[in-house]
């Protein structure tokens, strides 16, 4: 069975899928300017949590109630200790715009499927040819539409049975490694922000290969490491691939045309439900609103596990970044030149975070917070940072991609930090040669 089947619905968890429901549409229309109240979003979707605090499994429990400890706990510390100035009614805010997408993309599930049953799967690409299929499908069209593709190939996958350790793998470092190079990611947005003057043409000069590195590293480690037999991989057939290149091509519509001020998470947010009522609408109108309650009451409830964990984590985040922009608020900056050894030390410092657990963006932005670059500086501190983004959050236990599998699959998150420990050990040393070789061309 698989891991997000919802269990028997109870009026408390219909409650929660409808706020749920209605914190995907406050994020919507808060693209709109229109949302009497700047913090609905976070509100919605925290007490739909607390609703569903008692089904979580005790392990993501254990773990989301930590994260949200320690977060509440360093903003205490950083308003008493650091003089800090809190916004404590916007705490509950981080990463509420990734759930908000996890939400709207869970909508997928009501296109192509309009009677309800399971299509059947049909023959499976097997071997190293599926663990490639699976790769190179998550990698390119994640590098447009970053985490929903790992659902779309996911779910699709799992229509055979309950995901094995190979198939997560091909999921997790399909997605992480586009980091290294794809404009649309979250990373890139980020580190535009911090180094506006890099060189992109640099980055994808040097990103890309070291993303085709990786899809060549995963195929031959787990070749080597399991028997493929028998695991089915993501066939990038023109019929698999139907769904996910005509959502790509929307979602490129309406970020290079018709709204091009929202960003690729925002557009697929209201894009995926949007598609969905479409799907839906020739059928009826009582069809499409028995359809969309279903889903809300049902599918949204038997989401708790990750959207529990993003949340917490967001809290985490908020806590962390609060504290540390409290404690180093000053005028020095930690290396007089930002040159090879400066960067090879920060991206080993800031994958070793990821590691212990903290997100690549805190490592990110503290250090854009303690340099102070030149044109060239910013490039290769961009280079840095996505390289860093890439490799820690494959291995991270708390980075999205592996709170996103844990939620919706059932796997351990420290499990695919341990999975992926050998493979992040592979890529750091690819890419400290890479700032070796972009020194030396630069």
């Amino acid at each position: 069975m698989p891991a997000h089947t919802p269990p028997p619905l109870v009026p408390r968890q219909a409650l929660a899928g409808g706020l749920i429901l209605a914190g995907l549409l406050a994020q919507i229309l808060k693209f709109t300017g229109f949302v009497p109240l700047d913090h609905l979003v976070g509100y919605c979707l925290w007490l739909a949590t607390a609703l569903l605090w008692k089904d979580l499994p005790s392990r993501t429990r254990r773990q989301a109630g930590l994260l949200a400890a320690i977060g509440l706990v360093l903003l205490v510390l950083a308003e008493v200790w650091q003089g800090a100035e809190v916004d404590w009614p916007g705490i509950l805010d981080g990463n509420t715009f990734v759930v908000a997408m996890l939400v709207g993309v869970s909508f997928i599930g009501l296109i192509g499927n309009l009677r309800g049953r399971p299509r059947p799967p049909g023959k499976a690409l097997t071997g190293a040819q599926g663990v490639l299929g699976t790769w190179l499908g998550v990698h390119l069209l994640g590098s447009i539409l970053n985490l929903s593709t790992v659902f779309m190939v996911g779910d699709r996958l799992e229509r055979r049975g309950p995901l094995t350790t190979p198939q997560l793998l091909g999921l997790n470092r399909g997605l992480s490694s586009a980091a290294l190079w794809s404009p649309f990611f979250a990373s890139m947005g980020v580190v535009m922000t911090l180094a506006p003057e890099m060189h992109y043409a640099t980055i994808l000069a040097f990103g890309l290969p070291l993303a085709l590195a990786a899809g060549m590293l995963t195929v031959g480690e787990l070749s080597q490491r399991f028997d493929l037999a028998d695991t089915a991989g993501f066939s990038l057939s023109p019929r698999s691939l139907l769904m996910p290149v005509s959502m790509a091509a929307t979602v490129m519509v309406f970020h290079f045309g018709l709204t091009p001020e929202l960003s690729i998470v925002s557009i697929i947010t209201f894009l995926m439900p949007g598609m969905a009522l479409l799907a839906n609408l020739p059928k009826g109108l009582h069809w499409t609103r028995r359809r969309v309650h279903q889903h809300a009451i049902t599918r949204l409830p038997a989401m708790r596990g990750e959207i529990s964990l993003f949340l917490c984590a967001g809290l985490l985040t908020v806590g962390l970044s609060t504290f540390i922009n409290a404690a180093t608020d000053s005028d020095w900056t930690l290396f007089a030149r930002f040159g090879p050894a400066q960067a090879m030390a920060s991206f080993l410092a800031i994958v070793a975070s990821a590691v212990a657990g903290l997100h690549p963006i805190i490592g990110v932005s503290v250090l854009a917070s303690m340099l102070d670059l030149d044109d060239q500086g910013q490039t290769l501190f961009a280079f840095v940072a996505l390289a860093s983004w890439a490799v820690g959050t494959s291995v991270g236990p708390l980075s999205g991609i592996n709170l996103s599998l844990q939620g919706r699959y059932g796997v351990s998150a420290t499990g695919m930090m341990r999975q992926n420990l050998g493979y992040a050990t592979a890529m750091t040393g690819l890419v400290l040669i890479a700032i070796l070789l972009m020194e030396r061309l630069s």
